[in-house]
């Protein structure tokens, strides 16, 4: 007798496992970045009141400080979520930042979210440089017969043996 070897016998598992492979790939990746500090922490700053030193021990060290001076702290996060194979989307996005004057004491603590961002549009043209294009002719013959005799050696004939004469 034959055996019963129908192509549809296995159908519904393999349709199973692949029902279940395209659910999982619609699953987005989430990947949060920076450090969200607690909010209990953040309300607990008191301008005027805290420094640099109660605020570093409240939420920690800034993500980054400013430029020029070291007057305000920011302490930045943001969540991006990805799905299969398409590109990282921010989800949520936060700044906050602490300010202080001279002295080193809080004078004022403000938050950014993504509706404050702004979009930069990039410039899809090549940065212009200074100087020549050279060929890949240019680039790899370029220096042949450029190259002088060496300048400052001794004028001084080895003596028989391949030595020189010591002064």
């Amino acid at each position: 007798m034959a055996a019963d070897r129908s192509p549809l016998k296995h159908f519904p598992a393999v349709a199973a496992v692949l029902a279940a492979l395209a659910i999982g790939a619609c699953t987005p990746i989430v990947d949060d970045r920076g450090w969200r500090p607690d909010e209990t922490a953040v309300s607990a700053i008191r301008p005027g009141v805290d420094n640099k030193e109660s605020v570093a021990r409240l939420l920690g060290t800034p993500s980054t400080v400013s430029n020029f001076d070291d007057r305000a702290w920011y302490y930045i996060s943001a969540r991006t979520e990805r799905i299969a194979f398409q590109r990282d989307s921010v989800t949520n996005q936060a700044v906050l930042i602490v300010s202080f004057d001279a002295a080193g004491n809080v004078t004022e603590v403000s938050r950014l979210d993504q509706a404050d961002g702004k979009e930069v549009a990039m410039n899809p043209d090549k940065t212009a440089t200074l100087g020549n294009e050279l060929t890949i002719w240019q680039q790899l013959f370029g220096n042949l017969g450029r190259f002088n005799a060496p300048s400052g050696g001794s004028t001084t004939a080895p003596m028989p043996g391949g030595t020189l004469p010591r002064n």
